[in-house]
């Protein structure tokens, strides 16, 4: 309960200072969605030019891409930590979390979210649902339980990765400067893993695992005959790489000694 009223007292005063200023708001907004949008068209001047890459179609391509779009637009709305290492690590500010009584992780993530990346996640979700009615897929009673549980896979998956690599930034006085590489290499996950070389496929599969926050899950809905199965090990896989993840911030949490003078 102390969590949950925390969250809401955050959101309440995001929702206070971005009425304070709704056009730089809907502007956010909109950029979100622009890119987005740049994303999909590009897709789909592909398709313009070849009926399916490797063994998927258009149709399929866009639902993975929805599917995509839905665990990121959650993953970034609670997980702003991108200039983490510095504003807390070389300005300091890690004093001011380590003295407030939430755990200092969820304190740094409330005060960064950024509610307004919710309408990329709801984008990503209409995407599927339109690709859906035109693949024919079948939907069964289970299906919307098993969305969320992979989803919410996919979110670890998100999270374990980037507070690992956050993390190192308790070990080192500069910025490491990888987040701009991940982030790159993320977007490989909204394709098919099956159409990159086997080091690749393996790369983000089982090293960063990014072929889980996209086309493995969304494989599920797809091809559940040849993936279903594979693509239930998302929520095993987030919780390996949370865990993981969240001990290394711990160790890196008690190895930090302030900014000093």
């Amino acid at each position: 309960m102390f969590y949950a009223g925390l969250i809401i007292d955050y959101l309440k005063n995001y929702m206070k200072t971005r009425m304070e200023y709704r056009s730089d708001f809907w502007i956010e907004v909109l950029s979100d969605l622009l890119f987005n949008g740049l994303n999909l068209f590009f897709i789909l001047v592909v398709f313009n030019h070849t009926k399916a890459i490797g063994d998927w179609n258009e149709q399929q391509i866009l639902f993975i891409y929805g599917y995509f779009m839905v665990p990121y637009g959650i993953f970034i709305t609670f997980f702003n930590l991108w200039s983490f290492s510095e504003r807390y690590i070389v300005k300091g500010e890690m004093d001011r979390i380590l003295t407030r009584p939430a755990y200092n992780l969820v304190q740094l993530m409330l005060e960064n979210m950024d509610p307004s990346s919710l309408f990329s996640a709801l984008t990503g979700f209409l995407i599927m649902v339109y690709s859906w009615s035109h693949l024919g897929l079948d939907l069964t009673w289970y299906d919307p339980f098993v969305f969320v549980l992979l989803v919410a896979g996919s979110i670890m998956i998100y999270g374990g990765v980037y507070i690992f690599f956050t993390s190192l930034s308790f070990f080192s006085d500069s910025p490491t400067g990888i987040l701009p590489l991940l982030w790159n290499l993320q977007n490989y996950g909204r394709y098919p893993v099956t159409i990159y070389n086997k080091l690749i496929s393996l790369l983000l599969t089982w090293v960063l695992p990014f072929g889980f926050v996209g086309f493995y899950p969304a494989a599920y809905f797809l091809d559940r005959e040849n993936w279903g199965m594979f693509a239930l090990l998302t929520p095993v896989v987030g919780a390996v790489f949370l865990t993981i993840a969240l001990l290394i911030w711990n160790f890196g949490v008690k190895r930090y000694r302030g900014a000093g003078s």
